[in-house]
């Protein structure tokens, strides 16, 4: 079960005012994090805050987020509750302000002898996201940021179809049971469903590829799901769904040049376009607002970078090598899922890999 009785108190007034709600998980998501293995996992549990990473452009893209008004971060991870002091001291390190962080009570699960609870993310996410939601009493617009590593792209999923009414109790107690939920998991979930006030509030979900996933993988998701290579490209999605200014991304990019060049920069901007997954009129207005940003001095200060305008130029040049490419043609509904043989199919793969593991400790 999340350890829904305690979350981190807010650290500000945001509650009082909810415009925009953003979702992220910690592990492959925000942090850089390997927990495939037991000693993965000891080896995280012990690791001071200063030595943990996280990706490039994640702390200034939630940064640039929590500047506009009435947005609320909210953190469900999948990492034990005895690592909230480090996670915690992690995110003050980083600047990053948050009003929610749920984790998973695993030591409970352990000694109630519940092991299917432990590496099920849906009986454990899904109910944490609702709670959360239930609690805010809101229909804000909410974007959601997971992985590729574990359920996500599912569980966001089937959270968005809930609160906009397009889940049906009993699809969604047929999905608990093929997810091995426990009695009580399905419980808590039913009624925390029925409890929510229906609203197609879930508008982005975008899915860090941390193990590089075939992005054809999460077509099936539709075009409210985006994967994304790294956190610029977060960033110009956010930017084309007017959620970011052209100055926070320049701002983000600026974080990102540490580990990036302003090419490879452009080269994400060029796959999201070459995917349509960015369209090209956005990608264009981008590269003259920040040149504009730039000539009006409203990214001074900036140390160690190449000019902004330098940086609109490249985009430039980007936009209009893929200028008369075609967009893809997404269905203006989202499609409607099968959340059961998608759960199914989840399992299998997961048991798979622990025997895979099992298999290469013999040899």
């Amino acid at each position: 079960m999340p350890d829904l009785q305690r979350p981190a108190p807010p650290v500000s007034d945001a509650t009082d005012y909810i415009r925009h709600v953003v979702r992220l998980d910690l592990d492959k998501t925000y942090l850089r994090s390997e927990f495939d293995t037991l000693q993965d996992l000891v080896k995280s549990a012990f690791e001071p805050a200063a030595q943990k990473k996280a990706f490039p452009g994640a702390s200034a893209l939630l940064r640039a987020l929590r500047q506009n008004e009435g947005c609320r971060i909210c953190i469900v991870s999948g990492s034990p509750t005895q690592m909230r002091q480090v996670l915690a001291a992690k995110l003050r390190l980083d600047g990053i302000e948050y009003d929610e962080f749920v984790l998973k009570n695993n030591l409970r699960n352990l000694l109630r002898g519940r092991l299917r609870a432990v590496r099920a993310q849906v009986p454990y996410k899904l109910p944490a996201l609702l709670a959360s939601r239930v609690a805010m009493n809101t229909v804000a617009p909410e974007t959601l940021f997971g992985d590729d590593a574990e359920a996500d792209g599912i569980v966001y999923s089937m959270y968005a179809d809930i609160l906009a009414g397009k889940l049906p109790l009993d699809e969604l107690e047929r999905v608990l049971e093929a997810a091995r939920a426990y009695e009580d998991e399905v419980a808590l979930t039913m009624d925390l469903a029925r409890k929510i006030v229906h609203q197609d509030s879930v508008k982005r979900v975008l899915i860090h590829l941390d193990q590089r996933s075939p992005t054809a993988t999460f077509t099936r998701f539709g075009a409210r799901l985006i994967p994304i290579y790294n956190y610029f490209q977060a960033a110009l999605i956010l930017y084309g769904d007017g959620v970011l200014s052209a100055r926070q991304v320049l701002f983000i990019a600026q974080e990102m040049l540490s580990e990036f060049s302003i090419a490879m920069l452009a080269n994400s901007l060029q796959d999201l376009l070459r995917r349509g997954r960015l369209a090209v009129d956005v990608a264009r207005r981008l590269a003259d607002e920040a040149a504009e940003a730039a000539r009006s001095g409203a990214l001074s200060g900036a140390r160690d970078l190449p000019p902004f305008d330098q940086i609109a130029h490249v985009f430039r040049d980007r936009v209009r090598h893929l200028g008369g490419a075609p967009p893809l043609e997404w269905p203006a509904e989202h499609p409607v899922l099968d959340y059961v043989s998608m759960v199914d199919a989840e399992h299998d793969e997961r048991r798979e890999k622990k025997r895979s593991r099992v298999r290469n400790r013999r040899r």
